[in-house]
């Protein structure tokens, strides 16, 4: 059963279990949260998919733009999406298009949608709002190096 995933204990699975990542609002820009949180992760090991339809062509990651989610035509683990919180309802009819469907939709600090969350978590996959992915894997690896 699907459910909104809250504090690092429940992330905590996630973020140990996934390989693969697609980044919803990916960027170019090293200034940008939308790249070095990716960058990071892409450092630490993870597949990183960057997805946004004004860079399409270009690569990041050893990977290719893609415009869309739908666009990927292999399991994701999590969808990292760096978009206003005002614009994620908008991504809903690609994030249930996809197949298979993402295994967890998690919204950046800052980022928050309780109706799209609620609509993923009722179509099967979980959700984590309003947290870093970057800072919550820095945590993990402090806390499991104690």
């Amino acid at each position: 059963m699907a459910t909104e995933l809250q504090g690092l204990d429940q992330v905590a699975p996630v973020i140990d279990a996934a390989r693969i990542i697609a980044v919803l609002g990916a960027h170019p820009d090293q200034e940008r949260p939308a790249f070095y949180v990716p960058d990071y992760l892409h450092e630490q090991g993870y597949r990183v998919l960057p997805v946004n339809p004004s860079f399409a062509g270009q690569s990041l990651w050893g990977a290719p733009f893609v415009a869309t989610l739908t666009e990927i035509a292999e399991p994701i683990d999590i969808v990292d999406v760096f978009r206003r919180s005002s614009l994620v309802a908008g991504h809903l009819v690609d994030l249930l298009a996809m197949r298979p469907r993402p295994r967890v939709v998690w919204m950046q600090q800052g980022v928050r949608s309780p109706a799209a969350a609620a609509q993923l978590v009722a179509a099967g996959i979980d959700v984590v709002q309003d947290r870093c992915l970057l800072a919550d894997h820095r945590s993990l690896q402090r806390r499991r190096q104690k």
